[in-house]
Parts: structure tokens; sequence; C-alpha cells
């Protein structure tokens, strides 16, 4: 910047010490930099920035005249939708959890729910009438399952 363009500007300050007057990071003050949005002044290796009588304390926060305790009720709005969203997340885990004893106890059971070996009445009415000639079947094909009987497999 030349010797005239400084008109109309307060004073020059480090990077550090305009990022503490308009309460910003001095990463912020580098990217308002870099755009253009600020000016700034190299003398000697170090970087001057250059803040106009009329600048604001931040001027992208307070441009459209937000009331400063705007931000204090967007925090308690916020914090009470986390809460509420607490809330549910809870209630969703108690659910999995209720799910998962249910199922779990339902699997258990499935080993006690086994087909009858014999059909019901058979025994009875063997009994009461005797076949003539009861079908011979080969031992090897009764002690095999009949998944194994229908692959032919071993």
């Amino acid at each position: 910047m030349g010797e005239g363009a400084t008109e109309g500007y307060v004073g020059r300050y480090t990077v550090d010490q305009a990022a503490e007057i308009l309460e910003i990071s001095s990463g912020a003050v580098r990217s308002r930099l870099s755009r253009g949005t600020l000016q700034s002044v190299r003398e000697g290796g170090t970087v001057y920035v250059l803040l106009p009588a009329d600048m604001q304390r931040d001027a992208d926060r307070d441009a459209d005249g937000m009331s400063t305790d705007m931000p204090s009720s967007l925090f308690d709005q916020m914090r009470g939708q986390i809460e509420s969203l607490e809330r549910q997340l809870e209630q969703a885990n108690e659910r999995d959890r209720e799910n998962r004893r249910i199922i779990a106890v339902l699997t258990s059971r499935i080993p006690a729910i086994e087909a009858p070996q014999e059909a019901p009445g058979g025994p009875e009415t063997d009994a009461e009438e005797p076949e003539v000639n009861p079908p011979q079947q080969p031992e090897a094909a009764t002690s095999r399952p009949w998944w194994r009987r229908l692959l032919g497999s071993s």
C-alpha cells in the first residue's frame, strides 16, 4: 500500500492485535486479509492490519443489527433440542435392549420345539389292527436322516 492509502485508518495493528480488537481468531483476520476485506501493510517482514475508524468489533456479526441476546436464545433453543434428542436416543436404546432380550429368549426355545417322533395315534392304531405284511425297509435307510437319503450322501 502506498503512503496516501493509509488515510482514514485509525491505526496499524499486528494480526494478533487486530484479532483481539475484532474479537475473532488470527486465522479469521488472515482470511479477511487474503479476501481483501481488511487492508494491510507489510513493513520489515511484519504484516500490519489497517483498521478504519468506523470498523465495528465484528463487522460480519453486527452487520445485520442483531441484538446481543439473540445468540443466547439460540443456544437455549439448541440446548433444548439436544436434550430432547438425547431423551429420544435413550428411549430407542431401551427398546433395542428389550427387543434383544426377547429375541434371545425366543431363540433359546427353538431347540425345545421339535417335530414329534411318531405320528399322533400311530402306536394305538398298530396295537388294535396288526398289519398283515409290514413293509420291510433296509436298516441303513432308516438310520440315516431323510435329507441324506434324499441327497444320496452317506
